[in-house]
């Protein structure tokens, strides 16, 4: 079992009572101590263990976020912000007890600039919540991690997802936060701009921060104008190796493809059994382009030809909306679909990034590492960013197992942090990869990180546990 040390508790109990009383009185039934809520507030996706928090309170505004850290801050209890609970690295866990601050009750679309392509939101507003917003207007907001997870939430684990290739990660589209500081100060990052060059570039500090320096309350995001045309197919190849060439081969051609995503021969399968699917169980690329009619024709096209140059296809195009739809939930229910290969097992899913160049390398060692661990593990990427992931099913009662998965995830981020990647390239630290980013980062990259942690949050109250060891 994947254990972790604990951090120590520095707050009495009746420190504790008194601050529940406190927010008892000031936040009615919108506070609670019951062992049901704290539990469902804990880490529910991940195999690390699930460390409730003390308390669950549902702030409406700033200020009662603030009134919120303050209180903790008094007597030095831990917050840990909660936005849907998706995140799969122990973001929500509570190690050294806290209260969580669930964001689902700040869902309000403040603003909306058409004319400046950019929305202000609340933290708890989700990524289908805004697009459903934006529809009529002819705009959308292109994060999509799969997940219906909170804006606040991607914005705090630097998330992606399949659009990233063409328009970035969160820290590409978010002009601006606000959030609240370990003081209870209440902070705006950035204004309106679409650039600036004025002093240090807080939003990306935050973004990307996972709770450990302040709570996010409000976000200013970029918006895209929703594209002419929309073509979306599948390629089927005999192996992965050929389809990340492909893949190599189409962005180094400069082809603007909006999505394409990797899905290995057992990810197939699992996504034909979920989403009732008649896919060949073959490794698969989803590809997707946005723009004109013409433009989308042409990109179409050209993938074609490089797709059979590695001896991909039949390319086949899902022309209707809803064929393409569907296409796209099965992808979107991939962590799903795996889970149900092996009913009772525990899913662990897991990502790296490397260098588009070292793709097909790290995915050929990676698949030929899961074949000798004889693990089931499903491979399913955004591999146009040189982002995939892998998904082994365990069977927690066998020791052995999981220690050879165990083996094969630390096999898997020394393979990508040896090919110049990242041990995680959109799930976030959290927990679960803390212990690697002094081999990422270096030692003195490192401690200018927790100089601005001790700087900003002195007391250590802000999510602790998450990004550095205790």
């Amino acid at each position: 079992m994947v254990n972790f040390t604990e951090n120590p508790r520095h707050y009495t109990a009746e420190g504790l009572s008194a601050l529940c009383e406190g927010l008892s009185q000031r936040f009615g039934d919108r506070f609670s101590t019951a062992q049901s809520l704290r539990d469902q507030h804990a880490s529910t996706l991940t195999w690390l263990p699930a460390q409730a928090p003390d308390g669950v309170v549902f702030p409406l505004d700033s200020g009662e976020v603030a009134s919120v850290v303050a209180l903790c801050a008094e007597r030095g209890v831990p917050v840990i912000p909660y936005g849907t609970g998706t995140g799969l690295e122990g973001h929500v866990n509570a190690p050294s007890g806290g209260i969580s601050i669930d964001m689902s009750r700040m869902n309000a679309i403040v603003a909306v600039h058409a004319e400046d392509l950019d929305a202000v939101v609340q933290p708890g507003v989700t990524r289908k919540q805004l697009n459903d917003y934006l529809r009529d207007q002819g705009l959308f907001f292109p994060i999509d991690p799969g997940a219906d997870a909170s804006l606040g939430g991607m914005a705090a684990t630097r998330a992606s997802g399949t659009n990233a290739v063409r328009y970035g990660t969160m820290k590409d589209n978010v002009l601006s936060l606000k959030a609240v500081l370990a003081s209870g100060e209440i902070v705006t990052t950035a204004s309106r701009a679409k650039k600036s060059s004025a002093g240090y570039d807080l939003t990306r500090l935050m973004v990307g921060s996972e709770g450990t320096l302040g709570v996010i309350t409000e976000l200013t995001v970029r918006l895209h104008g929703i594209p002419e045309a929309i073509s979306a197919g599948i390629c089927p190849f005999a192996s992965e190796q050929a389809a990340c060439d492909t893949v190599i081969a189409t962005i180094q051609s400069g082809l603007a493809v909006a999505r394409i995503e990797l899905l290995d021969a057992l990810m197939v399968r699992a996504a034909n059994n979920y989403s009732q699917l008649d896919l060949p169980e073959t490794p698969m690329l989803f590809v997707e382009f946005h723009g004109s009619e013409a433009g989308v024709a042409e990109q179409a096209e050209r993938f074609g030809e490089i797709a059979a140059e590695f001896g991909g296809g039949p390319f086949s195009w899902a022309t209707k909306p809803e064929d393409r739809t569907r296409l796209w939930t099965a992808r979107h229910n991939a962590y799903w679909a795996v889970g149900a290969l092996r009913p009772g097992a525990r899913s662990v899913a897991t990502d790296v990034c490397v260098p588009l160049s070292r793709l097909a390398e790290c995915v050929a060692e990676t698949r030929r590492d899961i074949d000798r661990t004889g693990l089931v593990a499903p491979i399913v990427g955004h591999v146009g960013d040189g982002n995939f992931h892998v998904q082994p099913l365990i069977d927690m009662t066998d020791a052995g197992e999981v220690a050879a998965c165990e083996g094969f995830l630390e096999r898997l981020v020394q393979r990508a942090l040896a090919m110049e990647g990242t041990c995680t390239g959109e799930h976030g630290v959290g927990q679960g990869k803390r212990k690697y980013l002094v081999a990422e980062h270096g030692e003195a990259a490192l401690g200018m990180m927790i100089a601005i942690k001790n700087a900003l949050d002195p007391r250590g109250i802000m999510n602790p546990g998450k990004i550095f060891m205790p």
